[in-house]
């Protein structure tokens, strides 16, 4: 491993610098081009979209993609996690031309936010914006209690996402390394996926331990001292 002096800070997160260009689509490669090509061409036409798949599927990096895309393009955007927010009055204050909620499973069944989201789908349609849920089942299970709002989750497009499978997830591993300037062989990859977590986001949350422990030491990624830096 190559030691760099501008390499990220001790403790940076690099999930700001989720994109589309590094998303690792797997079983869900339609989905990306489909998520793409809502930016080409521009249409000054309302768009909808329902994401929903396991907590390890991407969809919180494809929700953030399409946030990086729309910046791009100059677009006012919000990403909004459900899971996080404490008071449905949040919801009123979004404007944004491209809107995703992330987490609605984590909402469904209470009023108060159920009437939000309802009319910030009506504000975003009458924008002529482009808004994009994800939830972790279908819309028809979560639960949600408001007649209208049930009825336009089932408008638009709705896809399926498929969670990486192990080999999948060495490459995923591999492409946040590069992000980060650091060469971590295959066999201390696959060391790590079979001995912690098998979700993407354990498995990066080590990624961040990592790296602070290899710029620290000095010391390439070995299991010898992927064991000592994690402690097992």
């Amino acid at each position: 491993m190559t030691f760099q002096p501008m390499q990220l800070s001790l403790g940076v997160s690099l999930q700001d610098d989720l994109h589309f260009d590094n998303f690792l689509a797997g079983q869900n490669s339609a989905v990306l081009a489909q998520l793409q090509e809502l930016f080409t061409p521009e249409e000054e036409t309302f768009r909808f979209v329902y994401l929903w798949g396991s907590e390890d599927s991407g969809k919180t990096h494809l929700l953030k993609a399409v946030c990086q895309q729309a910046k791009q393009l100059s677009k006012t955007t919000c990403y909004l996690n459900l899971a996080q927010e404490a008071k449905a009055e949040v919801l009123t204050s979004i404007s944004s031309k491209v809107v995703c909620i992330d987490n609605l499973q984590a909402v469904a069944g209470q009023a108060a936010w159920e009437e939000g989201l309802f009319h910030l789908f009506n504000r975003i349609r009458e924008q002529q914006g482009l808004l994009v849920f994800s939830a972790l089942s279908g819309s028809s299970h979560l639960g949600i209690v408001l007649p209208d709002l049930l009825s336009r989750l089932s408008w638009g497009l709705t896809y399926h996402l498929q969670a990486l499978q192990d080999d999948e997830k060495l490459l995923a591993f591999k492409l946040r390394a590069r992000q980060r300037g650091m060469d971590v062989p295959d066999e201390v990859i696959r060391y790590l996926i079979h001995r912690s977590p098998r979700k993407l986001s354990g498995l990066f949350a080590l990624l961040d331990v990592l790296d602070e422990a290899s710029l620290k030491e000095q010391r390439k990624l070995t299991i010898p001292f992927v064991r000592q830096a994690l402690n097992w």
